[in-house]
């Protein structure tokens, strides 16, 4: 008797027959259209269940970010057959996005990119299931992450991807020592970034791999100008155009903060940086660089968006399908050197506030004031850059930023020397918004003065 043929596709087994039956189903499905009228033969996309293996368990990802990077992350998703993703962003879709946003059209400029981004391929691919969620990922309760498979990140700035990782490194269970007990507590991050033809895509094992605070040091701090330059000597247009929206909006809105995402108030800033930049004889203000300073835009290359985005979905399946060991930890595109890229394993830092356990030392002069030391831990040129810390020791609370009543109570340690307030060798805990529910300590130090 002789077997009946098969074929085997990723994993499942399907019979000729029914491979017949399927392609049949498929060419009686016609074409779909797009919002420009460009046929889409449904057979010429890979289809969820068809072909690929994946856990279709409800809500398996999420993804954070609906721009450039998002647009590409969702159809190479609706494209590989993960049918049910949810997408949270919340920006509004500007004109300037339209170039390399290709879910959005002209007459979605002002609406929400989650909503936007979830109808089109909910409409063009009608296998996907996908949920909008239109707002900051910080409105939503870590209890919302930790139902995912999977978290897939396409955010645009240092701080939301700060909270990100603090947030779903919380959710891990951990003995005493900060090891794992849970597996199914960990949810894994795959955080994708790119700036001009560079670059990177990585996974996260919350706990186990390093995690995005351990490698804090390689993303410079947002840049800034100095107060003093932006207001009396001006030398480039960026300087003008700072002018404009961080001097002159106040006093001319003292009521209402700039809206970023507003044509209109885009135009006020630009035309006051170009007066101004008229007045000190500085070329090359213009409305897109306005939009740049203002909303500290990153350079964006459609293609590089392509490839990392690729990158990262190719990783988002690894760990859904259990097909490959998935990549460790870090890849790096580099475009301008050519089509060329390079994996390494990115090394958890010992001390890293997040996601270990282990005690930091600072040495200090015993003059220092606890202010002093706030604002070393709030220095963006440091390794840390907290944003609000509130500091106690084992004794006492020594500087709470929240509740106004403890924050009026403890205000009068702020200007006293550390060596009133703790013993050398003192752990001092410090909690912070961007930690989330981690805390970091830190052993103190007193140097001795010659």
């Amino acid at each position: 008797m002789v077997e009946e043929e098969s074929a085997v596709i990723m994993g499942g087994k399907r019979t000729l027959d029914e491979i017949s039956s399927n392609e049949e189903d498929n060419n009686d499905n016609a074409t779909m259209r797009d919002g420009d009228g460009s046929p889409t033969s449904r057979d010429e996309i890979i289809s969820s269940g068809n072909n690929i293996n994946i856990n279709n368990d409800s809500d398996a990802m999420v993804l954070v970010g609906a721009g450039g990077l998002g647009c590409e992350l969702l159809k190479d998703l609706a494209m590989s057959g993960v049918n049910d993703v949810h997408v949270i962003d919340l920006d509004q879709i500007d004109v300037t996005n339209l170039n390399r946003q290709f879910l959005f059209r002209q007459k979605d400029v002002g609406s929400s990119k989650a909503k936007v981004a979830a109808a089109f391929i909910n409409e063009r691919c009608p296998w996907m299931n996908v949920i909008a969620h239109h707002g900051m990922i910080q409105d939503k309760d870590p209890s919302f992450y930790a139902e995912f498979n999977v978290i897939l990140s396409g955010l645009d700035n240092v701080e939301a991807r700060r909270w990100l990782n603090a947030t779903m490194v919380g959710l891990v269970k951990v003995d005493e020592d900060g090891d794992p007990t849970d597996p199914e507590s960990i949810v894994p991050i795959i955080d994708g970034g790119t700036e001009g033809f560079s670059g990177q895509a990585r996974v996260i094992l919350p706990r186990i791999t390093s995690c995005f605070e351990c490698s804090l040091e390689a993303f410079p701090p947002q840049k800034s100008y100095p107060l003093c330059t932006i207001a009396e000597t001006p030398r480039k247009p960026e300087h003008c155009i700072a002018y404009a929206s961080i001097l002159l909006w106040p006093k001319e809105f003292p009521d209402k903060k700039i809206d970023n995402d507003s044509p209109d108030d885009m135009k006020w800033v630009y035309d006051r940086a170009l007066d101004r930049a008229t007045k000190y004889n500085i070329d090359g203000v213009t409305y897109m660089l306005t939009m740049g300073v203002v909303k500290n835009i990153i350079p964006a290359v459609a293609s590089t968006n392509a490839i990392v985005s690729a990158a990262c979905v190719l990783e988002a399946l690894k760990i859904l399908t259990y097909c490959s060991q998935t990549l460790n930890s870090y890849m790096m595109y580099m475009g301008s050197e050519g089509v060329y890229s390079h994996t390494f394993v990115y090394e958890r830092k010992e001390d890293c506030p997040v996601c270990s356990s282990k005690v930091r030392t600072v040495n200090v002069l015993p003059t220092m004031t606890l202010n002093e030391l706030i604002q070393q831990l709030c220095d963006g040129e440091g390794d840390l850059r907290l944003k609000s810390p509130s500091l106690t020791s084992a004794s006492k609370l020594l500087y709470m930023q929240k509740p106004p009543a403890l924050e009026s109570a403890t205000r009068s340690n702020l200007d006293k020397p550390l060596k009133s307030l703790v013993m050398d060798g003192e752990e001092i805990a410090v909690t912070d918004p961007v930690l989330q529910h981690a805390h970091l300590s830190l052993a103190v130090r007193f140097k001795q003065i010659n």
